[in-house]
């Protein structure tokens, strides 16, 4: 029996904790890098026995391991400075990006690996089709790798492309091994370009302006997100879905295998200090056509994911995850998850952040420390913990993507 199967036993089918799309989050407005402040050591707590389904959770100085179902602390691990937290692809590991760069943690047994992709700024991380691929925004590399090869904590075999110039970009590897990622410098971004295989220029657009994050969706579709609406990839080719208004920024997006339609932010003053948008927009890639819905609330670039059936969850301000179908925008089931909270000025500051896997959505609270889970399918609670410092950025072990 394996671990997802042993942790499904125990939580029952409502609580099954297998792999779900989760969303990679980018820095704060859409725009700002995953740059870390220095730090010179790493630290951890006395070894602890492995741990199912880990859940991992940053906070000023270190990153807290959660047993997944329970919620129980199983270990803290001293890292100085603003980590970030990604899914490896795998049962076992997550991605933290540091200042040197991407590195490998086994999560199941609290513990980094010698794994590690070094070079400045690193950004976004993609699970997709069975690879994961990193963007480090300082060099512009892209590498892919199988995160079934982690195990052991030897470095898989990778695929490494550079771009012809470092900027705040992302990357993804189709099933066939295209790889597609993004164009641009640190002064602009445009469009996309796609590689074969054998690492040819296959397809290229230059039609998608502030080109920021992406999500795929049923039958691989891929989407960009631009300042003027979405740039799709689908079967070979390259479609632009606009969006109304001069400037309409969808720059952060969740897909799901189990849904054609994307969900995006969806923000409209590019002169505020902070965009606080209250409609989402639902792209569907069958019709490349745009939907907007109001929320009633403003909401984070932490506060998007997808469920398991597809469903689209954003959390609000107001303290509630909303469980939409995208298929018609409506509202299935709000869940009273936490309080009222205003979003941070700084995108590296903390606020209630989202976090989805399988049937299980947690939600942490940061400024009374506590971190909640919820069952998708009831919106009835699990469970709840407090830990000993608030978090900020809330991810875990997620495989099979």
């Amino acid at each position: 029996m394996n671990r997802s199967t042993r942790a499904r036993t125990l939580t029952g089918a409502a609580l099954a904790l297998a792999t779900a799309m989760a969303l990679t989050a980018c820095g704060g407005d859409g725009d700002a890098p995953s740059d870390a402040e220095p730090k010179k050591q790493t630290k951890s707590s006395d070894a602890a026995a492995s741990v199912e389904n880990p859940v991992v959770a940053s906070y000023d100085g270190g990153l807290y391991v959660l047993d997944g179902e329970t919620l129980k602390l199983a270990k803290t691990i001293e890292l100085p400075g603003f980590n970030r937290v990604n899914p490896a692809g795998d049962e076992d590991h997550v991605v933290i990006s540091t200042d040197s760069g991407f590195r490998l943690f086994d999560a199941a047994r609290q513990e980094f690996t010698g794994v590690e992709y070094k070079g400045a700024k690193p950004g976004h991380v993609v699970r997709h089709g069975g690879k994961t691929v990193l963007f480090t925004d300082g060099t512009g590399e892209v590498n892919a790798f199988d995160p079934a090869k982690l195990a052991g904590g030897k470095q898989p075999k990778t695929r490494s492309y550079t771009s012809a110039e470092p900027h705040h970009g992302v990357a993804i590897e189709l099933a066939d091994g295209e790889l597609l990622t993004t164009l641009g410098t640190e002064e602009k971004r445009t469009g996309a370009l796609v590689l074969d295989r054998d690492g040819k220029e296959i397809a290229r657009s230059e039609d998608c302006p502030g080109v920021h994050g992406e999500a795929a969706a049923e039958g691989e579709v891929v989407g960009l997100g631009c300042e003027d609406g979405v740039l799709l990839y689908k079967n070979g080719e390259f479609t632009k879905v606009d969006a109304p208004g001069e400037y309409a920024r969808t720059g952060n997006q969740a897909g799901s295998d189990a849904s054609p339609i994307l969900l995006g932010d969806y923000k409209t003053d590019p002169e505020a200090e902070l965009k606080r948008p209250t409609r989402i927009s639902l792209i569907d890639t069958r019709t490349a056509k745009m939907r907007l819905v109001d929320l009633g609330t403003s909401y984070s670039f932490r506060s998007l994911a997808r469920g398991p059936h597809g469903e689209a969850l954003v959390l609000g301000t107001n303290g509630v995850p909303h469980v939409i179908d995208p298929e018609t925008g409506k509202a299935e089931r709000k869940i009273d998850a936490v309080g009222d909270w205003t979003q941070p000025l700084d995108w590296q500051q903390p606020r209630p952040t989202l976090f989805v896997r399988d049937h299980t959505a947690y939600v942490s609270d940061p400024g009374k420390r506590r971190l909640h889970s919820f069952d998708l399918d009831s919106g009835e609670k699990v469970t709840s913990v407090t830990l000993p410092k608030g978090t900020n950025e809330l991810s875990g072990t997620v495989a099979g993507h």
